[in-house]
């Protein structure tokens, strides 16, 4: 327990700073102040100033903050010792050009997405890049009536171009039973077939019937091309995932947060650790370029209180060629505050629900 717990806070602080990094990096190209970088939440245990900067650890090693001068009314220095208004400091966030503001808000997902492929690298240069690449076929099921062969290349499934096996097993995992098309290359010639895939009773899902599992060593430019695709397959699964949840194939419940992550940590490396400790290390390297896409994603969707949803104001303020009043912005970020709030507490009571049922 005490090797998950120094894990988790390794992964989720490396994610974190990634993203706070992001958003303070581009604010100072930009000449915005940065009163406070923190990571984590609740009381704080290590904290210095530099410069113009705060630099604050908290206690719970989940989020963080990059808070500028001037964002949401808050300056360092706007009143004198009479409680008087004086001039507003300068470098002040809202001060600053649209598109600077736009940079520095979109830096911290981007930021989580360089962090993504970095981590990439290490992960597919230690495991090799897993070509869509068919091992083995079930006898007597579809794959195998429709003519498919060991060693086929599977290019495109359902019009999506495939460039790595686990994008065969998530649209596969994915499949309601209708008929898929389905291109695959065979001695360097293109075919296509349509296969309808068989139900599972046991399982409670569909399969084509054939296995992957073969992986290519990748040096230099293959490197590089099978990191991207690596996390290509992370943003994919992470917004089809999200557009599953708009449509209500998947529910809340199927949400995880910090202590649902944690679990899932553990079970990793409980099941990695037979393999040697590099396989454990790169296992969990491989956890934080999910959850840094992840990061990025859901930072970006247009919601009151995350990135995303500031973003929005400020595309707005572009089209009107005006902001929207501090007043009423603030009032809808604070909703959405209450509302993040509630449903990280819903979170987190099913993951210890979880925890407690199995």
């Amino acid at each position: 327990m005490v090797v998950t717990i120094i894990v988790f806070v390794l992964v989720f602080g490396v994610v974190v700073i990634a993203h706070e990094l992001g958003h303070f990096l581009i604010a100072k190209l930009n000449g915005i102040r940065v009163l406070q970088f923190s990571i984590g939440m609740g009381p704080d245990i290590v904290k210095f100033t530099k410069g113009d900067t705060k630099y604050v650890l908290k206690l719970l090693p989940i989020g963080g903050a990059c808070m500028f001068e001037g964002e949401d009314g808050i300056y360092s220095k706007d009143q004198d010792s009479d409680g008087q208004q004086v001039q507003k400091p300068e470098g002040a966030f809202n001060d600053a050009n649209v598109w600077s503001r736009i940079a520095t808000v979109f830096a911290g997902p981007f930021f989580n997405i360089i962090l993504a492929f970095l981590l990439s690298l290490i992960v597919v240069g230690f495991a090799g890049g897993a070509v869509p690449v068919i091992d083995t076929l079930t006898e007597g099921y579809p794959a195998e009536a429709a003519g498919m062969k060991e060693g086929d290349i599977i290019t495109k499934m359902d019009g999506e171009r495939i460039h790595l096996q686990d994008e065969v097993t998530f649209v596969s995992a994915l499949s309601d039973g209708k008929p898929m098309e389905i291109e695959y290359k065979r001695d360097g010639k293109k075919y296509t077939t349509v296969i309808t895939p068989r139900f599972s009773e046991q399982d409670n899902r569909y399969y084509f019937g054939f296995v992957m599992g073969r992986s290519v060593p990748c040096k230099g430019f293959d490197l590089i091309k099978y990191s991207a695709y690596h996390v290509r397959y992370w943003l994919k699964a992470t917004v089809k995932s999200l557009l599953m949840l708009g449509q209500g194939r998947l529910s809340a419940n199927d949400l995880s947060g910090p202590v649902g992550i944690a679990v899932m940590i553990d079970e990793q490396i409980e099941v990695t650790k037979p393999y040697g400790l590099p396989t454990v290390v790169v296992n969990m390297i491989n956890f934080a370029v999910l959850l840094s896409v992840n990061l990025g994603v859901m930072n970006l969707l247009p919601l009151p209180a995350l990135d995303g949803g500031r973003l929005l104001f400020m595309f707005i303020e572009v089209v009107r060629g005006r902001p929207v009043s501090p007043e009423k912005e603030g009032m809808v970020h604070f909703v959405g505050f209450v509302a993040l709030m509630i449903l990280m507490v819903f979170v987190l009571y099913n993951d210890i629900a979880r925890i407690f049922v199995h």
